[in-house]
């Protein structure tokens, strides 16, 4: 069979087969659930793997200037435990330091709510809202007890659940396959590239190999780059946001600088959302300084996006704001909080790759933009 009618067969045979699987959705999407739960450990694995390798290689490459003559695969090992204790640093001081304070805050807030809910069920009867209905509930609710139980209830819960899969032989099997594959993805990072491009080179033409491999690390890079400068910037913003809060004197400093510091991760709506609420709480808790929270809050967003953003994330992915909002958009409706920062970077390989693809059609066809434009 010629090279025409090779492709001709594979077409037909694509055609069968992708009506064959939308007369049949259902077993093709449990087929493919049950698919995914066997292969969980290996994406687990794959994904902490490819999330530490961002700080592994920045400290891997100083090691390498510091100790010149030592071995990849030592330079390798130590670069890992330096990135295991650095994660294990910031999870102690988030359980020690931040936790406690945010839940002090959240206590606070029914007590705040109830001891003030008398003026403001006054102010609204001024402006004409019957409030007696919602002040007889309000009164009668116990704030503390209901903030204790929920506070008590969800640590509960999370120990439920954490007992739970404890005690679930298969899902510490797979926490262990996955760290387990972690671990032997990041040791041994430059034999398994070297293997991959082997493959590639023997089983696809030059051409074809080149494109997979600058794909690769342009995905590498890109998603590099927007996580390392992603999280150097929460700590920067976080930062910044409490001790401003904090010298002014504003209430709730910690619980605004960690929701300020979680949002970062959602560009543009999560700046307003995380202002919002410290405005909002600002007015429950001290109302005269509801506009000078506003205006702290505006000047550190100012502050940090003129004169730090630029030199710590730079253009990062280089999205437009329409695109980056999609991409956030999307992916928290697929995968939640994790979608928003993986699809965010994908968004913008596959438009540079779009990009590139446009402007070497239009070279082949001899049009350049003025054309275009015209």
């Amino acid at each position: 069979m010629d090279k025409k009618g090779k492709q001709q067969f594979l077409l037909v045979a694509f055609g069968v087969a992708l009506y064959a699987a939308l007369m049949n959705l259902n077993e093709v999407a449990a087929f493919l659930t049950r698919l995914a739960t066997l292969f969980t450990p290996v994406i687990i694995g794959l994904l902490m793997a490819f999330v530490l390798s961002v700080p592994m290689q920045g400290i891997a490459g100083r090691l390498t200037r510091l100790m010149p003559k030592a071995k990849e695969k030592h330079i390798d090992l130590l670069s890992l435990l330096l990135t295991l204790l650095c994660v294990v640093i910031v999870v102690v001081l988030l359980c020690v330091l931040a936790l406690p304070q945010l839940a002090a805050s959240l206590k606070s807030i029914g007590t705040l709510v109830r001891e003030n809910w008398p003026d403001w069920a006054r102010l609204l009867s001024d402006h004409g809202v019957d409030t007696s209905e919602l002040t007889d509930r309000i009164a009668a609710l116990d704030w503390k007890t209901v903030l204790e139980k929920a506070l008590t209830g969800a640590g509960a819960l999370i120990d439920s659940v954490v007992d739970l899969a404890g005690t679930t032989v298969s899902a510490v099997a797979n926490v262990t396959f996955a760290i387990v594959i972690m671990f032997y993805v990041l040791l041994d990072r430059r034999s398994l590239a070297k293997q991959s491009r082997r493959l590639l080179y023997a089983n696809l033409s030059e051409r074809k190999a080149d494109q997979v491999c600058r794909i690769a690390r342009l995905t590498h890079t890109t998603y590099a780059r927007f996580l390392s400068g992603q999280c150097v910037e929460v700590v920067i913003l976080g930062t910044m946001i409490f001790l401003a809060f904090s010298l002014c004197g504003i209430p709730y400093a910690g619980l605004t600088a960690a929701l300020t510091a979680a949002f970062a991760f959602v560009p543009y709506i999560g700046a307003l959302a995380s202002c919002a609420i410290g405005v909002l709480l600002t007015l429950l808790a001290q109302p005269e300084k509801a506009l000078l929270c506003l205006i702290v809050y505006q000047a550190v967003q100012f502050t940090e996006n003129q004169f730090i953003y630029p030199h710590v994330v730079g253009s990062s992915v280089g999205l437009a704001p329409l695109w980056t909002l999609l991409a956030a958009l999307l992916g928290g409706k697929l995968f939640g909080l994790v979608g928003i920062v993986f699809f965010i970077p994908l968004t913008a390989v596959v438009l540079q790759l779009v990009h590139e693809h446009t402007a070497q059609q239009l070279s082949e066809k001899k049009l350049d933009r003025e054309d275009l434009i015209e």
